[in-house]
């Protein structure tokens, strides 16, 4: 997406890295709407290209299996901070990327080198399309996708405030079950061998849990506005 705002201010490419449940999404799409910006959620991507591993019968605990099917799905994400719909093959996913049967496998999926790989080249090539610039997020953005990126925020939150959100998100989820869900996750993240979730050395860190979403969005609004008016 591009607005007179975008076109008149110069172009910048903001990475936004964080664990789930930390106010990643909202505050991405949010600042981008805001600054005119195009928008890309990465982990839609790993959710994506998961969704069509299960459905294709896909083993998902054999990374060999995966890596030989990686480059197979065809996989189209919007920039519209307003729409972000994506897409494998043609379909809008949307909706099923975000069911527990995806959420539940993803880490596996997005660890295999050569989905990160496949992923990562669609990632750059959709940074480098959006003339006006773009807020990207996701887990590796500022440490190996975007290196270069003229602002990168790293979203944090206390392991308690993340879980609250998330199981409101879920609409009744179990606290408990969401919080060790999340730390499992963040784990598997953390610790996988290629581009593992990190705060860049150069990144901003913001601590969200006891910010409200407005507040996070004016922080990084600011971040983002000084930059351009550094430029």
């Amino acid at each position: 997406m591009e607005t007179s705002a975008a076109r008149t201010a110069p172009a910048v490419i903001v990475a936004i890295d964080g664990p789930s449940g930390t106010g990643k999404s909202s505050t991405s799409k949010a600042v981008a709407a805001q600054l005119g910006l195009s928008y890309l959620d990465t982990g839609a991507q790993y959710r994506a290209i998961t969704w069509w591993m299960v459905n294709n019968g896909i083993d998902v605990s054999d990374p060999t299996a995966i890596a030989a099917v990686a480059a197979k799905p065809e996989i189209v994400s919007g920039t519209d901070p307003s729409a972000p719909i994506i897409t494998v093959d043609g379909t809008d996913v949307s909706g099923p990327i975000r069911t527990q049967e995806v959420t539940s496998k993803v880490s596996a999926v997005s660890a295999v080198p050569e989905v990160r790989a496949r992923i990562t080249e669609l990632q750059r090539s959709v940074a480098a399309a959006a003339e006006g610039g773009i807020v990207v997020e996701g887990r590796d953005i500022g440490t190996t996708v975007l290196p270069d990126a003229d602002v990168k925020i790293f979203l944090t939150a206390s392991p308690e405030a993340r879980a609250a959100r998330r199981s409101g998100e879920l609409k009744g989820a179990d606290l408990h079950t969401t919080r060790e869900a999340l730390l499992k996750r963040d784990a598997a993240d953390s610790t996988r061998k290629t581009s593992p979730l990190a705060k860049a050395d150069d990144a901003v860190e913001v601590d969200t849990s006891d910010l409200t979403l407005q507040q996070v969005i004016e922080c990084v609004v600011t971040l983002v506005e000084e930059k351009r008016a550094a430029k």
